[in-house]
């Protein structure tokens, strides 16, 4: 890695951006509505917790579409709304929390790995041997 990219990534992890593991917003959205179906707004509300605080709005929306033209989540119009605009409400279908399942499985095997590393690193440092040479 280039010396001025090591430094940018220090720097920002300094300030405390986040990096993002590639692709968690689906399966983030398909274990929030594996708890029960909910509107876009309210699912990017709900995505803070997962380290998801500044993901754009349209994103969300965006996946929401593409999951459901892979039929991992059906959506409808919610007519019980009082105030505001009429929304969409989604659900997740059996075949999204097939997918889901499989996202827990690989998301499982990549915290193995990730625990590896960071022990790993942590062994190095603790036997004096994290110096640069």
């Amino acid at each position: 890695m280039p010396q001025r990219q090591r430094r940018r990534g220090a720097a920002g992890r300094r300030r405390g951006r986040r990096r993002h593991i590639r692709r968690f917003l689906e399966p983030c959205l398909l274990l929030l509505l594996h708890t029960g179906k909910s509107h876009g707004y309210e699912l990017a509300q709900a995505l803070a917790p997962f380290g998801l605080e500044d993901v754009d709005p349209s994103l969300v929306y965006r996946m929401l579409r593409e999951m459901e033209t892979a039929r991992l989540v059906r959506s409808e119009w919610d007519a019980t709304a009082v105030a505001g605009p009429v929304r969409r409400i989604y659900h997740l279908t059996p075949e999204g929390a097939r997918h889901l399942s499989a996202w827990v499985s690989d998301l499982g095997d990549t915290d193995h790995f990730l625990h590896y590393f960071l022990s790993t690193y942590q062994k190095h440092m603790s036997e004096g041997q994290g110096e640069y040479h």
